[in-house]
């Protein structure tokens, strides 16, 4: 089992918002879906439409359940840098969950505006007794993703490189990026995903539309699900994520089903400021 869901399920918490596409990036093992499949273009990052307006400045608060637990708080924030934006995620472990395992979380990505490429990405990961810094460079000039982690309790550290296509998105940036997408029921989109390792390739299921209701209002979404593109989840788990129609369109709701429970994630507020 890979780390980064291994820590996932081990705490069963916040944490598990901040790297969901990175968990179905990585929990994908090598055998063909038997579903037969729309035909889809090549995998690539599509630049963003002209019209579409970025949530600069804005905080998305959410709070997540675990079985009938209250297991924390979660927010995620996009901020302008110059000519990039700039996205600052942190997640905490609250009530019962926090007791039994502490999660403080900090992440941070930087990606071109213009493109949609991501620039970089880093995280500061504090989960039960483990304490891991990571960063991840995107050097498009010579098609490396360059990964740099560092072990703050075993104090030792991990340099990798791969190679990658013109124009990667990472796990926090995809959030923003399949948002950005013209979503309609019964579409998919193919883009690849990069979190350090090999990129991966994402098919994105629009599923269909609903109206949710939450504590920061009542929402027409449109519901998808990210899954590779040639295979299936291990231990059949599905993620699904609902964005509401709405432009800049927000993420409203998360869930995330794996075998030993489900994961709802729910916008409580939009901070504007």
């Amino acid at each position: 089992m890979r780390a980064p869901l291994r820590n996932w399920i081990r705490g069963a918490t916040l944490a598990c918002f901040l790297l969901a596409v990175a968990w179905c990036a990585n929990r994908l093992i090598a055998q063909t879906s038997r579903q037969e499949q729309p035909s889809l273009s090549p995998p690539v990052i599509s630049k963003p439409r002209p019209n579409l307006t970025f949530p600069v400045g804005q905080t998305f608060v959410y709070a997540a359940q675990w079985r009938v637990f209250n297991a924390g708080v979660a927010t995620l924030r996009m901020e302008s840098a110059g000519r990039e934006n700039r996205i600052v995620a942190t997640a905490d472990a609250a009530g019962a969950v926090a007791v039994l395992y502490h999660v403080q979380d900090r992440l941070e990505s930087f990606f071109d505006p213009a493109t949609f490429c991501s620039r970089s990405t880093s995280r500061h990961v504090e989960e039960g007794f483990r304490r891991v810094e990571t960063n991840i460079t995107f050097d498009y000039g010579n098609s490396k993703s360059i990964f740099d982690q560092k072990n703050l309790k075993k104090k030792d550290s991990r340099h990798v490189e791969h190679e990658i296509p013109p124009c990667v998105t990472d796990m926090l940036s995809g959030i923003y990026y399949v948002g950005s997408l013209p979503l309609e029921p019964g579409k998919m989109f193919s883009f690849p995903l990069n979190d350090g390792g090999p990129t991966v390739d994402i098919n994105l299921h629009v599923e269909g539309r609903e109206e949710i209701k939450t504590p920061a209002g009542t929402f027409k979404t449109i519901r998808v699900q990210p899954e590779a593109a040639t295979g299936l989840v291990r231990d059949k788990g599905k993620l699904w994520i609902w964005y509401s129609e709405d432009s800049p369109r927000i993420p409203v709701q998360m869930r995330a089903r794996l075998s030993w429970g489900t994961l709802t994630f729910v916008l409580q507020r939009i901070d504007k400021k």
